[in-house]
């Protein structure tokens, strides 16, 4: 069971423990890794409403990442463990924004920001955002997102 650290309006969807590799010769969590840590949690995000990653091929659609953000807070070093929070903040045509945080055991911010998905069809090409991914992010969420 994931811990309740995370503002009520965020979801703890993934956690993890810093691997040595994950570290650099400072002996923190390479920067780098936040973007993986953001990404497991969308994969986890995606799976807790009933849209798990296997079942890609199952769809006719697909959601690519077109901009991340990360801001460092404070570091993160070897063995720490960490969760790993997201929420849809805005819902566009064909987009989708979340919010991100990543916190330590003691609930401490290391490191937040956004990522936004375009969805795609079968060629690659945007398109709206399906009815039925649009309606399982507003009943998981505690907050609607904003919807456009």
């Amino acid at each position: 069971m994931l811990s309740r650290s995370a503002p009520p309006s965020m979801h703890e969807v993934f956690e993890n423990t810093v691997r040595f590799e994950e570290t650099d010769a400072q002996g923190i969590v390479f920067y780098g890794n936040y973007a993986t840590y953001q990404d497991e949690s969308f994969n986890e995000y995606m799976e807790a409403i009933g849209f798990p990653f296997d079942a890609v091929d199952e769809r006719e659609w697909d959601a690519h990442v077109v901009d991340v953000a990360l801001r460092y807070r404070k570091p993160a070093t070897f063995r720490d463990r960490l969760t790993n929070s997201l929420r849809v903040t805005r819902i566009g045509d064909s987009s989708i924004e979340f919010a991100y945080e990543c916190r330590n055991a003691d609930g401490e911010l290391l490191a937040d920001g956004s990522v936004t998905h375009v969805v795609v069809d079968e060629s690659g090409s945007p398109m709206r955002v399906p009815d039925e991914l649009r309606n399982a992010i507003v009943a998981f969420q505690d907050e609607p997102p904003e919807l456009s």
